[in-house]
């Protein structure tokens, strides 16, 4: 089709036309595509992970949390959580497992701060679950890299099996068999280490009678 327009409007115009088809495609088209193709084949990870209790969202399997204490002033943001003996507890956060604040401390393993704040960490832990200091197994008294990993060691989930079941007047046993069906082996066998997701084990805590 000829036109009398000025070829530089005439450039200008063709871009344009592309560039409201390469919109409407890349888009619209192109997400909607996605979008559709998660939530009818991956709906549960499209979706956030995401666990449920009566059909309300409590938690995500893949975001750590704190399980602590309410706080005595809810108005002091400087007074210092108090972890409640009744659930498992995650590792430390660098960032107080705040998602707006993922991140870790950046300190070296000879720097004297992180050295005298694992110490302080080991000797609490090591009185809260009732354990010898040297059993304190090094994720409990660590942090990791994101500050949001809801996964701790075998080791520190089975530390922690007397003191929850005492708080919660439950059989050891019934609660240390908790966490073996929780116990999550390497990635494809060889990758990481075995590990356990503290969120969905707590979740699934809230069943065991």
């Amino acid at each position: 089709m000829r036109t009398n327009l000025p070829r530089v409007v005439q450039r200008h115009l063709s871009a344009l036309r592309m560039l409201l088809v390469f919109t409407v495609i890349t888009g619209i088209g192109y997400p909607l595509l996605v979008t559709g193709i998660a939530q009818a084949g991956l709906a549960h990870q499209a979706n956030g992970s995401l666990l449920t209790t009566d059909g309300t969202p409590v938690a995500s399997r893949l975001i750590g949390q704190n399980f602590a204490l309410p706080k005595k002033n809810p108005s002091d943001a400087q007074e210092p959580l108090r972890p409640d003996p009744k659930w498992f507890q995650p590792r430390p956060s660098a960032g107080g497992y705040d998602p707006m604040n993922s991140g870790a401390s950046n300190l070296g393993p000879n720097n004297t701060d992180l050295i005298r704040t694992v110490r302080i960490r080991r000797t609490a832990v090591a009185a809260f679950d009732g354990v010898p200091p040297a059993s304190v197994p090094a994720d409990a008294v660590t942090a990791s890299g994101s500050g949001l990993d809801p996964a701790i060691s075998p080791a520190y989930a089975y530390e922690q099996v007397d003191r929850v079941a005492k708080a919660r007047h439950l059989a050891p046993a019934k609660v240390k068999a908790l966490v073996a069906q929780h116990v999550q082996g390497r990635v494809l066998g060889f990758l990481g280490q075995r590990s356990v997701n503290v969120v969905e084990l707590n979740h699934a805590l809230t069943g065991l009678m």
